[in-house]
């Protein structure tokens, strides 16, 4: 990307606060740096963590960091090794170089870091590889999740290399393809023009020659975040439901520690697509205590404590906490639809707003803090034949108990 396009799109940006406030904490991570991993045509660096406690045939997360971070500092406030060690699975962490952008956002808009064996894209395919081979990864337990820049480059892993991954989770995002310049990018953080679901879906679709089965997806955003408007958690969505094949209204509805949680699943019954509003939340990961009573990560900036752990509940939705293992041992995939919801929500007796409205409102370009938006088995859907709605919500609340 050219020095002058840079520079136009970060003089369109809100002032970023606390840039480097995490870079004095990041000192002390147990990040590992690998210098050569393969031709790096996104001159990213390429940083690690694999616990002495790693499981046999390990599972690899792949954590992009929003703008002004480093991976060491978001590593420390989202606490990934942490559940890394707790839990035995590898950890990959890309990381952004100011050459590349002064502000150390991923370059998610720009076309020749989103394509294909191009850029950005093509180094974190790398760094993958790398991981894979030299710790004996399970090629069918790799994901990817991400923050803002972090959260949108996350939109374009899943997109370009749907094959690598068998889930992703979106934080504060936004949908891939929506941005090829600058403009558009302006544009779809502030506004996120909507779109239908067939499009948003084409543009994925058009972005390799891969065909179903797709990734599963976990979607996250705060309502009152002023960097990236909250109704792009809604395009990410639909346009993950349009590959899936799915409906635009959620199957399940609920509340996972205070926040309204949706769900869709596939014929097989295990969840595909699932998101978070998080209400009254701004621009940022959100923090709380887990199930199992611990605490990951530290609050900072764009480190939000909220009350709910998503990076625990992401790594519960790609299957990676003795709780999803006992869940998934103890129920038969054709007795359970709900097998992945994960947690289990409580009912809601009335439904919920469309999460376009929760998300809600929209946002304005100025004095807005921030960072400015830039990224168990393999279990993807299978797409044969019809999708029978009613059978899989009977299923559903036979699970749940709720029908005999």
């Amino acid at each position: 990307m050219s020095l002058a396009r840079n520079i136009e799109f970060l003089r369109q940006l809100p002032r970023l606060h606390g840039l480097n406030a995490w870079d004095a904490v990041g000192r002390g991570s147990v990040l590992v740096e690998t210098r050569q991993f393969g031709t790096n045509p996104g001159e990213l660096r390429m940083f690690s963590y694999v616990p002495a406690t790693l499981r046999p045939q390990p599972a690899l997360v792949v954590v992009l960091h929003g703008c002004g971070q480093t991976a060491a500092g978001y590593d420390v406030g989202a606490g990934w090794s942490e559940l890394a060690k707790h839990y035995g699975f590898a950890l990959l962490m890309p990381e952004q170089q100011s050459a590349n952008n002064p502000h150390t956002c991923f370059n998610w808009f720009n076309p020749d870091d989103t394509k294909r064996g191009h850029g950005e894209a093509c180094s974190i395919r790398q760094m993958i590889a790398r991981m894979v081979s030299q710790h004996r990864i399970d090629k069918h337990r790799i994901f990817v999740t991400g923050l803002s820049a972090g959260g949108a480059m996350t939109s374009v892993m899943l997109a370009t290399y749907p094959e690598v991954f068998a889930a992703g989770a979106v934080i504060a995002g936004l949908p891939y393809g929506v941005a090829s310049n600058v403009r558009e990018a302006v544009n779809g953080m502030l506004r996120a023009p909507q779109r239908s679901a067939h499009e948003l879906g084409d543009l994925v679709r058009h972005a390799s020659k891969h065909r179903a089965p797709w990734p599963r997806i976990s979607v996250w955003h705060g309502s009152t975040d002023r960097t990236v408007n909250p109704a792009n958690a809604n395009e990410i969505v639909k346009q993950w439901l349009d590959l899936h094949r799915l409906p635009s209204n959620p199957m399940s509805e609920g509340v996972v520690d205070g926040y309204p949680h949706q769900i869709w699943w596939n014929a097989d019954g295990e969840t595909v697509v699932e998101s978070y509003a998080i209400t009254d939340m701004a621009h940022g990961t959100p923090l709380g205590k887990a199930e199992n009573d611990q605490r990951y990560g530290k609050e900072g900036p764009f480190l939000i404590e909220a009350g709910i752990s998503s990076s625990y509940l992401i790594a519960n939705f790609f299957g990676l906490t003795d709780g999803a293992a006992k869940i998934a041992k103890a129920t038969s995939r054709a007795e359970s639809p709900s097998a992945r919801l994960i947690p289990l929500a409580s009912p809601i007796a009335t439904p919920l707003p469309d999460l376009g409205k929760i998300l809600q409102p929209l946002m304005t370009a100025a004095k807005a803090p921030g960072p400015a938006a830039k990224p168990t088995a393999k279990t993807k859907a299978k797409q044969s034949g019809a999708f029978n709605v009613g059978a899989a919500i009977t299923r559903a609340l036979t699970a749940a108990g709720l029908m005999k």
